[in-house]
C-alpha cells in the first residue's frame, strides 16, 4: 500500500471517528438541555432541565453549591461547544485532547462516587442511566475513552504526516547551490 493510499485511508478513519466523537458529546449536551417529557422547548424548560442536572451533578458530593450550579449551567453549552469543534476538524489536536480530559474528569467523579459508596445514577446523558459502579466505569471507559484516543492519536499522526510531506517539498523545491 502507498503512502499516499495510507494517508486516504488515514483521512477517513480520522473522519468517521471525529463526527462519531463530535457526535457524543453534542448527543450529551443536548440531552442535558432537552426539556422533561411532554413540556415544549422554552427559556423555562432549559432552567428546569439544567437545574435537574445540577441535581445530579450535586448527587456526586464532590464541589460546593455554587460550583455545582455553576457547572451545571455551563457544561452542556461547553459539550455542544466541543461537539462542534470536534467535527469541525478545526485545531482538532487541541480539542481531541480536550475531550479525553473531560472523558478522564467524568471517569475520575464516578470512580469517587462508586468509592464513597454513593446509590447514584451517573447523569452522562448518554445511553441507559445507570448507577455509578464498576459496571458503569467500564461501559463508559470502553465506549468513549478510545473513540477521543483514536481521534487525539490521528490528529497529531496527520499533522506529523503532513508537516514531513510539507517539509520533502520545500527540499525538494529550494535549489540547490
Amino acid at each position: 500500500m502507498s503512502a499516499n493510499t495510507r494517508n486516504k485511508w488515514g483521512n477517513v478513519l480520522l473522519l468517521v471517528a471525529r463526527l462519531t466523537l463530535g457526535t457524543i458529546f453534542l448527543v450529551s449536551g443536548y440531552n442535558k438541555l432537552k426539556p422533561p417529557i411532554a413540556m415544549p422547548w422554552s427559556a423555562t424548560s432549559v432552567k428546569i432541565s439544567l437545574s435537574m442536572f445540577a441535581m445530579t451533578v450535586d448527587a456526586y458530593q464532590m464541589l460546593p453549591s455554587w460550583a455545582v450550579n455553576t457547572l451545571a449551567h455551563v457544561l452542556p453549552f461547553f459539550e455542544l461547544f466541543l461537539g462542534l469543534w470536534i467535527v469541525s476538524g478545526i485545531g482538532l489536536r487541541f480539542s481531541s485532547v480536550l475531550s479525553v480530559l473531560v472523558f478522564c474528569v467524568f471517569m475520575t467523579a464516578t470512580a469517587w462516587a462508586w468509592h464513597k459508596g454513593l446509590k447514584i445514577k451517573c447523569g452522562c446523558g448518554i445511553g441507559p442511566d445507570e448507577e455509578v459502579g464498576p459496571g458503569a466505569l467500564i461501559r463508559d471507559g470502553l465506549k468513549f475513552l478510545p473513540i477521543g484516543l483514536a481521534v487525539t492519536f490521528g490528529a497529531f499522526w496527520m499533522h506529523r504526516t503532513r508537516a514531513s510531506t510539507a517539509a520533502v517539498a520545500v527540499s525538494r523545491a529550494t535549489p540547490v547551490s
